[in-house]
C-alpha cells in the first residue's frame, strides 16, 4: 500500500511529529547516550580534539581527510533495489522511486571501508519529507528493499543510520541525535567513517554532528556506505569522496596519478608490470559515452 506523506511532500509535514514519535515511543532509553554527538561536539569531527562550543565556532573550517587523496567509488548496480535508477558521470545520482513510492529503497556503495578512514558526501535535493531517507553504513546482509515504508538502514544489527528526522537507527533502537531536517529543502550530508577508532560521525551543510556510532573497529564483516529512502522522486548525487592514505607507498602513488590522467599515459612511462598494475588500479579514465545511431536496429544493445 502507498503513502499520500511519502509520495507528496505538501502532506508530510502535518504528520510529522507523529511519525517520529512512533518509533521513540518503543524505546526505553530515547535520550543520546555517550556515543552520540550532544556530548562529543569534538570528537570525529575534522580537526578533532574536545572544546568549547563557542572555540569550535572560532576555528576554521577543515575539510575531512583534507591531507588525504580522493576515492573514487559509486553505487553498486547489483546491490540496489528495484526501486532506484542510477545516473550521471560514473552512476554516481540516485534516484528513487521516480515514478511513486510503494516502500523502501536503498542502494550499498561499491567501496569497503574495514580498516581504513573514508569521507564522502551526499547532495540531497529539495524532496525531503515522508517517513524516512536515511544515510549510513551496512554489512551484505543489510536490507535494500522493503514493501513498507520504514527507517531501513538500522532496522536490525547489519547497519547504522540516520534518518532526516535526526534519528540514529541501530539493531532497530532509535536515540535522537540532531535537529530533524528542514523538509523541503536541499541539504548535503557528509559521512566520515574512522575504521582505525571504529566511529562514524555525520556533517550537515558543513558542520561537524559529532560521533553517531562507535565500536565499528569489533565489526569483522565488509561495511559499505548505504542510503535509502520511502519518500517518492527523491535524489542524492555522491560528490567529495576522499580516504585517508594507507602508507607511504600510497601517499607516494597519489601523488603520481595526479600527473597520469589515463592508462595510456601510464603504459608511456615503461615501468616495471608490478608498479604499472598498481598504479592503474586508481586511474579513473572511463570513456566518454558515444552516440549511437540507427538505435530501433540494434539487437543486443
Amino acid at each position: 500500500m502507498s503513502s499520500d506523506d511519502d509520495n507528496n511532500s505538501l502532506n508530510s509535514s502535518a504528520k510529522s511529529d507523529a511519525i517520529l514519535n512512533e518509533p521513540l515511543n518503543s524505546v526505553s532509553t530515547p535520550t543520546l547516550n555517550s556515543s552520540a554527538a550532544n556530548t562529543n561536539a569534538g570528537n570525529g569531527c575534522a580537526g578533532g580534539g574536545s572544546g568549547s562550543s563557542s572555540q569550535l565556532v572560532r576555528r576554521k573550517k577543515v575539510m575531512p581527510l583534507e591531507h588525504g587523496c580522493e576515492d573514487n567509488w559509486t553505487w553498486s548496480k547489483r546491490h540496489r533495489s528495484k526501486e532506484i535508477v542510477l545516473s550521471g558521470p560514473n552512476n554516481r545520482t540516485v534516484h528513487f522511486h521516480p515514478n511513486w513510492s510503494k516502500g523502501t529503497a536503498g542502494v550499498q556503495g561499491k567501496r569497503p571501508l574495514n580498516n581504513g578512514r573514508f569521507y564522502w558526501e551526499l547532495h540531497v535535493s529539495q524532496r525531503v519529507f515522508g517517513t524516512s531517507i536515511m544515510f549510513g553504513i551496512g554489512t551484505k546482509q543489510a536490507r535494500l528493499h522493503a514493501n513498507s515504508f520504514r527507517n531501513m538502514l538500522g532496522e536490525n544489527e547489519h547497519g547504522w543510520g540516520l534518518s532526516h528526522k535526526g534519528v540514529l537507527w541501530h539493531k532497530g533502537v532509535a536515540l535522537l541525535y540532531t535537529k530533524r531536517f528542514k523538509e523541503n529543502h536541499p541539504t548535503v550530508i557528509g559521512v566520515l567513517f574512522d575504521g582505525i577508532e571504529g566511529t562514524l560521525s555525520y556533517y550537515k551543510d558543513g558542520k561537524c554532528l559529532g560521533v553517531a556510532f562507535r565500536g565499528l573497529d569489533k565489526i569483522k564483516e565488509p561495511l559499505y556506505p548505504i542510503v535509502c529512502s520511502t519518500a517518492a522522486k527523491t535524489e542524492m548525487t555522491l560528490k567529495c569522496t576522499r580516504r585517508d592514505f594507507v602508507n607511504l607507498q600510497d601517499r607516494c602513488r597519489a601523488e603520481i596519478i595526479k600527473h597520469v590522467k589515463t592508462r595510456e599515459d601510464l603504459v608511456k612511462l615503461k615501468l616495471p608490470p608490478l608498479i604499472t598494475q598498481y598504479l592503474s588500479e586508481v586511474v579513473n579514465d572511463v570513456a566518454p559515452l558515444r552516440q549511437v545511431d540507427n538505435y530501433d536496429i540494434l539487437c543486443d544493445f
